[in-house]
């Protein structure tokens, strides 16, 4: 799967947020400072090439959603960060933060205790 750019990402995140929605819809939920409105259409008609937008036609108006989650999305690019820089290994991934981030006791608990939760949905 191919990554997104930033600008992607930003109007990515807006789909995912109304589900579904035409282009002014998509403008008019755009957080400020907005992009132009041909920026947006642009970036909605890469978004369509490489896959994660889909749209339905209504006379001569588009309907754009998402064709990929956010979690799916959010899922796969973590995947390919892991591989790339922690040699696939979320292991070392977590080590590597847990050495450089400044968590807090009641962070690291959450931490172990989604770990913990996790743990106990494998064995199960």
């Amino acid at each position: 799967m191919k990554e997104l750019t930033k600008a992607e990402e930003q109007v990515m995140q807006v789909i995912w947020n109304i589900g579904q929605g035409f282009a002014n819809e998509i403008m008019a939920a755009y957080p400020e400072p907005k992009p132009a409105y041909n920026t947006v259409l642009s970036i909605i008609k890469i978004l369509e090439n490489k896959g994660f937008v889909k749209h339905e036609t209504f006379c001569r108006a588009h309907r754009y959603s998402a064709v990929i989650s956010k979690e799916e999305y959010s899922h796969r690019y973590l995947g390919s960060v892991v591989e790339r820089y922690f040699n696939n290994s979320y292991l070392d991934l977590v080590s590597a933060f847990a050495r450089k981030e400044n968590f807090s006791v009641e962070e690291l608990e959450e931490m172990r205790k989604a770990i913990d939760e996790a743990i106990a949905s494998e064995r199960s």
